[in-house]
Formats: structure tokens, C-alpha cells, sequence
């Protein structure tokens, strides 16, 4: 069996989500169906992670197997694309070593979330719309906080099936282009949840409402409602994913 990567975006605004569920509609299940419709047999793919419903990605890895392709690479890309919806798009497919896992290989995700600070008809899928007052600086005082640790249990979806809730975070910050706020962060692994409480935390620091070195006391009691709410998905975009 030959191991094959498939480099795709996808608005997640109409998904619930990346994984195959019972009764719901999600890009993974897409890009199954219609690949195994092209290549006339039954493909198992699996994704570099499994974003929560309404996420996007700018860039996300999946793999497939197949003893023996009947047509080329080039015509693959193109005739997926013509298949799948337009909110899907296939970038590239290429072959990798067997031992390259699209989940388990990669070394670094980052994840960006936009916040628009002006109420914008045409990102309102794409963008949190918050016209508030925010302090960044108090908020990044509490990003380079995150460095110190490793446990993030106290910003990760209850009840979850991870064997271990430890990250390590090698960025996080926030910064203004023109009227967006955009927070990056950048690790090995991400729990469920989690870019998305760390950011509802984050606000409730800018907006004055705890001090930026109380996310370590957050942290160190590992219970989820310690933390701040978490922020609505469509601002969310899994934006790079490193492989070696």
C-alpha cells in the first residue's frame, strides 16, 4: 500500500467539524465520499486533527492509502476539486514514506483567531465581532505566561479521551493589523477546546476583569470552570501544521 498526503482548506461555517459522525455533515465525510466515488474503492482518511464545528483551516493534512492509482496525481486534485463542494479545496496530493502519519507526525500546529474590532457584513463567518475595549498589553503579559506550563486541563472540553493533557506552547500572542485583533499560538498538540478557552480567558483579562498573572492560578487548579468562556468557533482557522 502506498501512503498518499492530501493538503487541503475548508471553510467550516456548513460542517460539524472535520471527523465522520452519525447523522451530521462534516469535511472529512466530503472528501471520503468523493474520493472513494474517484478512485472507484472504498478510502480511509485520516486528518492531521479533528476541528470543532464552524472551525476553519487555512492549511490541514490528511492521509490515504491505495495499492495502485489508475490515474495521475495532477488529475486527482483536479477532478476532487470539481467533485467537492467550493467551500472545500484540495491544494496538492503527493506521496509520503509509510511511516508518515498525518496526525501523529506532525511537530507543530498553529492556530490563529480573528476578531474583528468594526461590525463587517462580509466576515461575520470568519470573524468575531467584538467592539469592546481591550488592554493587549495585559494580554500578552498573560501569553508569555503560557510558556511556564504544561498541563492545560484547565482550558480543555471535559471528558475527553486524551491519554494526556499536557502541551507545550512554543507561541502566543496577540497583535492589531487595521481593524482586526489576531491571536496566534503555536504547539505541539492542542486539547479540545483549548485555543478557544485560552482566547475567552484572554478577554476577560483585556477587558479589565482579572489581572494577566492570574492565568497562572487558572492553570495550576487543572478545573475548566476557573477558566473564561470560550470564544465563539468561526473566528477559528488552523492555520499551519509542520511536519519533519
Amino acid at each position: 500500500m502506498q501512503r498518499y498526503f492530501i493538503k487541503l482548506s475548508y471553510n467550516g461555517a456548513n460542517y460539524h467539524g472535520w471527523q465522520m459522525q452519525e447523522n451530521a455533515h462534516t469535511v472529512q465525510a466530503e472528501i471520503t465520499d468523493k474520493l472513494s466515488l474517484l478512485l472507484e474503492e472504498k478510502i480511509h482518511i485520516v486528518g492531521c486533527g479533528r476541528t470543532d464545528t464552524g472551525v476553519h483551516a487555512h492549511e490541514f493534512y490528511a492521509h490515504f492509502e491505495v495499492d495502485d492509482l489508475k490515474i495521475s496525481l495532477k488529475d486527482i486534485v483536479y477532478k476532487l476539486n470539481s467533485f467537492l463542494p467550493s467551500d472545500i479545496v484540495i491544494h496538492d496530493i503527493y506521496r509520503v514514506p509509510g511511516d508518515l502519519h498525518s496526525r501523529f507526525s506532525a511537530t507543530s500546529r498553529t492556530y490563529k483567531y480573528y476578531i474583528s474590532i468594526i461590525k463587517d457584513p462580509f466576515n461575520e463567518k470568519t470573524r468575531y465581532y467584538f467592539n469592546g475595549s481591550l488592554d493587549i498589553n495585559a494580554m500578552n503579559q498573560a501569553c508569555a505566561n503560557l510558556y511556564e506550563h504544561t498541563d492545560f486541563t484547565s482550558f480543555s472540553k471535559l471528558h475527553t479521551q486524551t491519554a494526556t493533557n499536557n502541551c507545550i506552547i512554543q507561541l502566543a500572542k496577540f497583535e492589531r493589523i487595521e481593524n482586526e485583533l489576531i491571536f496566534t499560538i503555536t504547539a505541539d498538540r492542542f486539547l479540545r477546546n483549548m485555543v478557544r478557552a485560552i482566547v475567552g480567558t484572554l478577554f476577560e483579562i483585556g477587558k479589565g476583569k482579572m489581572k494577566a498573572e492570574e492565568i497562572n492560578r487558572i492553570i495550576k487548579a487543572k478545573d475548566r470552570s476557573m477558566a473564561g468562556f470560550s470564544v465563539p468557533a468561526h473566528g477559528l482557522f488552523l492555520e499551519r501544521v509542520i511536519y519533519p
